[in-house]
């Protein structure tokens, strides 16, 4: 199998991804429901709600748990990942947004701001972390990987 094939055929890799951009574009939405307004750059931005990084992690912790056993010790080694990052969404970066938001109230108006949603509150970190399962396992499930979607579609007949 080639390295394109290895890749596609990685449907822990995929379904992890699937959900961070889930938890992203729901970004987009939160921001036209609640705020009614059009603001595309929350898809880049670190912060709000829900933290694609919690889905992410927890999405691809799910994904190597469903595939190789929750007693797996890569599925160990992927919670543990899985709470440091957890952690230091809603503590050491949630913090440095908090100071950064001080800084700007003292500095000087010629300076530009420092950056202030750089972490997530304890609820965007639990929302994203359970959006994460919520979309690799049933992707992993019932879809499957993308290298076996092309296949059924009939789109990588040199790839398998």
């Amino acid at each position: 199998m080639n390295v394109v094939a290895a890749l596609l055929a990685n449907g822990v890799l995929w379904w992890g991804l699937a959900a961070c951009g889930v938890a992203q574009l729901s970004k987009l939405v939160i921001e036209l429901v609640v705020h009614r307004r059009w603001n595309p750059r929350v898809l880049v931005e670190t912060g709000g709600m829900p933290s694609s990084h919690s889905a992410l992690l927890t999405g691809t912790a799910a994904g190597l748990g469903w595939q190789l056993g929750f007693d797996d010790p890569l599925f160990a080694l992927a919670a543990i990942m899985c709470f440091v990052v957890l952690y230091d969404a809603s503590g050491v970066r949630r913090a440095a947004g908090l100071t950064a938001e001080r800084v700007n109230g003292l500095s000087d108006p010629a300076l530009p701001p420092l950056k202030q949603n750089l972490g997530h509150t304890r609820l965007e970190v639990l929302i994203g972390s359970l959006m994460g399962p919520a979309v690799a396992l049933p992707g992993l499930v019932w879809v499957g990987t993308p290298l076996a979607l092309a296949q059924r579609w009939g789109w990588a007949a040199g790839l398998g």
